[in-house]
C-alpha cells in the first residue's frame, strides 16, 4: 500500500467518518481518522481469514476468558501490518505528530492483571502462528475502575473508556443471542419412554456481540474477539410509560444491562456475588450458542463438535461452560447424556491460574439454583455419575469421594468450580512448573492422582512484539542491527545477543538505551506525580495487582529501613534508589487498599525529608494499565518478584521486565524459578524460603514475634509505621497492618525480611559496577526466549488442542467491478 493511498484514507476518513474539516480537527479526531484508516486495511485480511476458515472447515481454538487486557490498539496494528513508517511519514506530512496521535488512544478497560494480559499475549500469539482463533469475553462498559489517589488512598471511579466510542470494535447486533436466567424447570415424556427438560426461565438478556481485529505479526491472518454487552429483550414498555411509571419503563433495561458494566463487581454483598455469577454465565452461554450456530453452518450435527473446536476456559471463571455445553447438547439439540458428555469433555481444557483456595470459586447452591436451575440439575447428575465411579473404581475409600466431589457440603453446600473445570475437561494445565507441581502436590492432588493423564504444565509467556518492539523501540533496534529481526518471531534468537556482552561499544549503547528510557519515566513522573527522581538511581519497580501475598508491603518495610538508617547518618553513603510502585487493589479489599495508603503516607514523609538528599524517592503511579507499563518495564533496573514462594502461579510482568534488561529480585516462586533457570544463577538475586521451607514452617506453628523481637532494625521499622511516624501521629490508621504482621503474617514477611534486606544490599553493590550490572542486563534479556507466548501457544497446540496452522491467501478485492490490488 503506498504512502499516497495512506494519505487520501486518512483524509477521507476525517472528513467522510469523522465528519470535521482540517480547521475544526481535534487531536481526537485525528486518532479516529488515523484509527480508521488502519482498521479498513485489517478488514480486507480479517474477511479473508474468515473465508478461508469457512472453506476449509478448520478446527478452531475458542478462547474463554473473564479478561482481556488488550492495551491500545493502534500502535500494535501499525507494527503488525508493517506500516508504521509510511503512517509516520502520512502523519508528518499532515503537520502532525504520530506520538501525540498515539497517546490520544485510551486503554481499553477489559481486564485487571495478569490473566486478561496473559489472554491477550496468546491472542497476538495464535494470530501470528496462524492458528484460527476466536477470543469470547465481555464489553465491560466501565472497565474494572479508573484509580485516582486521593489523600493517598485509593479512589475508584468509572473507567469511561467508551465515551468517545471505540474505532476498533464492530457491533454485530444481527448475531446477537438470548440468555436466560431464573424461572424452573419442567419435565415431561417424549417417545419412547425417555423425558426432556424444559427450562421455563425468568427473564431473558440479548448478548450483542462486538467484533475486534486481532493480526497477527507479519502474517495475512487476522482472527477475532468477540466481546458480548448485554441489552434487555425489551427495552422499552410502553404501556408503564403511557401510565406515567417513567422508570419502570426502563427498568428492564438497566437491570439488564448491570450485567455488563464493571469487571469484577464488589461481592461483599449478596448483589454483587449474584452479578457475577449472572456476568460468568452470560458470556458462557453466548459464546458456547455462537460457537454452535457457527459449527452447524458447516457441519450436519454436532456429533464431530470436538474435531472442529477447541475451548479453552482461562481460569475458573468461564467454567459454568460445561453445565451450559450439556444443557445446549441434550436439552436443544437432544443428544443422549452419554454422548453430549463425551463431546463436552474432548471439547473442553482447563488452565488453573492459582493455588489459593480462597480464589478458587465456590457458589452456594441456593444461589446458583435460584439463578440457573437447570443448570444445578445438571451439575447434580455430572456429579453423581462421576462418585458412582469413583465408589466402583475404589469401593472402600468413601473420603476420596468426598473430595472430588463438585458439590461441596461444608460449611454450606456449594458447588465447587474447579472440581467442575476438572471433571469436565480432558486437560488441566498449570502455568510454570512449580505452580503444576504445587497443582499436583496440593489443590488438585486427588484430581492429579485419579487422572495423572490430564494434567499438563504450560509456563506461561508474553508477545515480545508489544512488550519489546512496540515498548522499547531503540533496544529493539539495536538487537535488530546485531542479530536480523527472525527473533520477533523466535525469541530464542534472542540468545545470540550475548556474543556482544563484551563488546564495550555494544554495553554503551545498551546503557544508553536504558538511560533515556529512564529520562522519559522520569519526566512522566515529574508530570503526573510532581516528584522529580534521579534517572541514575536504581529504578526499583513493583508494579502488578495490590495483593498481600504478592508483598507489596515489603517493599515498603525495605523503603522505611533506608529511610531509618539516613537518619541515624545522614551522611551515610548508599546507592541512590527510586522506589516505583503501581497496582489496583479490588474495591472491597481492605488490606491491600491500605497498603497503598501507608505507600503513599511514606512516600510523602521520605520524599520531603531533607535529610534524605534525593538518595531515596517513593512513587506511586496511579492507574497502571498496559500503555503504563510500556513505560515502565523498559525503564526498570531491578524487578520485583518477591510473592511468598508457593503463592504465585506464574507471573507475567517477571518475564516484560527481563526481556527488557531488568534483573530480578525474587523467591523462588511461579516463573522466577524458570526465569533463573534461564538467565544463570549468578545473574539473579534470589532470597527467602522455599514454598515447603514456608509449609514446614507454618507446621511447626510460626510466630512472627520471634521475628520481631529477635531484630532490631525490624523492630524500628514495625514501631515506625505502628507509633504513627508516617501519618501524622494518628496510631489506629495502620493498626491493621501491624497487627496483621505481629500476630499472624499469612505470607511470611517477617520470616523473610532479613534475607530480602541482605540480598537488597548485594543488589546496590553490583549496580555500582555499572559495567558488571550491563552484563547482567544484557544475559537476561538475551535467555528469555523461552517465555515469548509463541513458545507457549504453540505447546498447547500440539499438546492440547490439536490445532495446526492455516495459510490465508490474499485476493484480490472486488469493487463495483474494478479489480483492487490489496490495501490500494
Amino acid at each position: 500500500m503506498s504512502v499516497e493511498t495512506l494519505k487520501r484514507a486518512f483524509a477521507d476518513n476525517l472528513f467522510y467518518v469523522q465528519g470535521k474539516s482540517e480547521s475544526i480537527a481535534t487531536p481526537h479526531d485525528y486518532y479516529m481518522a488515523l484509527a480508521y484508516t488502519v482498521r479498513d486495511r485489517l478488514l480486507q485480511r480479517w474477511l479473508q481469514t474468515a473465508k478461508t476458515y469457512s472453506d476449509k472447515n478448520v478446527k478452531s481454538v475458542c478462547y474463554l476468558s473473564a479478561e482481556f487486557l488488550m492495551g491500545r490498539h493502534l500502535g500494535n496494528n501499525l507494527l503488525n501490518l508493517g506500516i508504521s513508517e509510511k503512517i509516520r511519514q502520512v502523519v508528518t506530512e499532515a503537520g502532525l505528530n504520530l506520538d501525540d496521535l498515539l497517546e490520544q488512544e485510551v486503554d481499553p478497560g477489559l481486564g485487571n492483571g495478569g490473566l486478561g494480559r496473559l489472554a491477550a499475549c496468546f491472542l497476538d500469539s495464535l494470530a501470528t502462528l496462524e492458528i484460527p482463533a476466536v477470543g469470547y469475553g465481555i464489553r465491560y462498559e466501565f472497565g474494572i475502575f479508573h484509580q485516582i489517589i486521593k489523600d493517598g488512598w485509593q479512589v475508584e471511579l468509572p473507567d469511561k473508556w467508551l465515551r468517545l466510542t471505540n474505532p476498533w470494535e464492530i457491533a454485530r447486533p444481527e448475531a446477537c443471542v438470548d440468555v436466560q436466567f431464573g424461572g424452573h424447570t419442567e419435565t415431561y415424556s417424549k417417545h419412547k419412554g425417555h423425558s426432556k427438560v424444559s427450562w421455563i426461565s425468568e427473564r431473558t438478556v440479548k448478548a450483542v456481540p462486538y467484533d475486534t481485529p486481532v493480526p497477527g505479526y507479519n502474517t495475512n491472518m487476522v482472527n477475532r474477539l468477540r466481546l458480548w454487552k448485554a441489552e434487555a429483550s425489551d427495552e422499552f414498555d410502553f404501556d408503564a410509560f403511557n401510565a406515567g411509571y417513567y422508570d419502570q419503563a426502563v427498568s428492564d433495561k438497566m437491570s439488564s444491562e448491570t450485567i455488563s458494566k464493571v469487571l469484577y463487581p464488589n461481592d461483599n454483598t449478596p448483589q454483587g456475588r449474584q452479578l457475577r455469577l449472572e456476568q460468568q454465565y452470560f458470556f458462557a452461554s453466548a459464546s458456547l450458542q455462537d460457537i454452535i450456530r457457527h459449527h452447524l453452518r458447516h457441519n450436519e450435527n454436532l456429533d464431530n463438535l470436538h474435531e472442529r473446536v477447541a475451548i479453552q476456559l482461562n481460569d475458573t471463571h468461564p467454567a459454568v461452560s460445561i453445565a451450559e455445553l450439556m444443557r445446549l447438547l441434550v436439552d436443544q439439540h437432544e443428544l443422549y447424556w452419554d454422548k453430549a458428555w463425551d463431546i463436552t469433555q474432548k471439547t473442553f481444557a482447563y488452565t488453573n491460574h492459582t493455588l489459593l483456595p480462597e480464589s478458587l470459586e465456590r457458589w452456594p447452591i441456593d444461589l446458583f439454583g435460584s439463578l440457573l436451575p437447570r443448570h444445578l440439575e445438571i451439575i447434580y447428575e455430572i456429579n453423581h455419575r462421576f462418585l458412582e465411579d469413583i465408589r466402583t473404581w475404589y469401593p472402600d475409600d468413601e473420603e476420596l469421594a468426598g473430595k472430588l466431589s463438585i458439590i461441596e457440603e461444608y460449611p454450606e453446600r456449594a458447588i465447587r468450580m474447579a472440581n467442575l473445570a476438572c471433571v469436565g475437561s480432558h486437560a488441566v494445565n498449570g502455568v510454570a512448573a512449580l505452580h503444576t507441581e504445587l497443582l499436583k502436590k496440593t489443590t488438585l492432588r486427588d484430581f492429579a492422582w485419579l487422572w495423572p493423564e490430564k494434567f499438563y504444565n504450560k509456563t506461561n509467556g508474553v508477545t515480545p512484539r508489544r512488550w519489546i518492539l512496540l515498548s522499547n523501540p531503540k533496544l529493539a533496534e539495536l538487537m535488530t542491527e546485531k542479530i536480523g529481526d527472525a527473533w520477533l518471531t523466535d525469541l530464542d534468537k534472542l540468545r545470540q545477543i550475548e556474543e556482544f556482552v563484551e563488546d564495550p561499544q555494544f554495553r554503551a549503547r545498551w546503557q544508553e538505551i536504558k538511560q533515556e528510557n529512564k529520562r522519559n519515566l522520569a519526566a512522566y513522573i515529574w508530570k503526573h506525580n510532581n516528584i522529580e527522581v534521579d534517572p541514575h538511581s536504581i529504578f526499583d519497580v513493583q508494579v502488578k495487582r495490590m495483593h498481600e501475598y504478592k508483598r507489596q508491603l515489603l517493599s515498603v518495610l525495605h523503603v522505611i529501613a533506608l529511610y531509618n538508617q539516613i537518619k541515624q547518618n545522614p551522611n551515610l553513603d548508599i546507592v541512590p534508589r527510586t522506589f516505583i510502585f503501581a497496582g489496583k487493589a479490588a474495591p472491597g479489599y481492605f488490606m491491600a487498599k491500605l497498603v497503598i495508603k501507608l505507600i503513599n503516607s511514606v512516600a510523602e514523609v521520605v520524599n520531603k525529608d531533607p535529610d534524605v538528599r534525593n538518595r531515596l524517592k517513593v512513587v506511586f503511579l496511579a492507574n497502571f494499565s498496559v500503555s503504563l507499563g510500556q513505560r515502565i518495564y523498559p525503564a526498570a533496573d531491578l524487578s520485583e518478584q518477591i510473592s511468598t514462594a508457593g503463592k504465585e502461579a506464574s507471573g507475567t510482568g517477571n518475564m516484560k521486565f527481563a526481556m527488557n534488561g531488568a534483573l530480578t529480585i525474587g523467591t523462588l516462586d511461579g516463573a522466577n524459578i524458570e526465569i533463573r533457570e534461564e538467565a544463570r544463577a549468578e545473574n539473579f538475586f534470589l532470597f527467602g524460603l522455599t514454598a515447603s521451607q514456608v509449609q514446614e514452617m507454618k507446621a511447626n506453628g510460626y510466630n512472627p514475634m520471634d521475628y520481631y523481637n529477635g531484630n532490631g532494625e525490624l523492630k524500628n521499622v514495625i514501631d515506625n509505621i505502628a507509633n504513627g511516624y508516617f501519618s501524622h501521629g494518628n496510631t489506629e490508621i495502620f493498626k491493621p497492618i501491624v497487627d496483621s504482621l505481629l500476630y499472624q503474617d499469612q505470607y511470611m514477611l517477617l520470616a523473610d525480611y532479613q534475607a530480602y534486606m541482605d540480598c537488597q544490599h548485594r543488589v546496590s553493590q553490583a549496580y555500582q559496577d555499572q559495567e558488571y550490572w550491563t552484563r547482567m542486563s544484557i544475559i537476561n534479556s538475551a535467555n528469555m526466549g523461552k517465555f515469548s507466548s509463541d513458545r507457549t501457544i504453540r505447546e498447547y497446540c500440539e499438546q492440547i488442542w490439536k490445532v495446526k496452522p492455516v495459510k490465508i491467501e490474499l485476493e484480490d478485492y472486488v469493487q463495483g467491478g474494478a479489480f483492487l490490488n490489496a490495501g490500494g
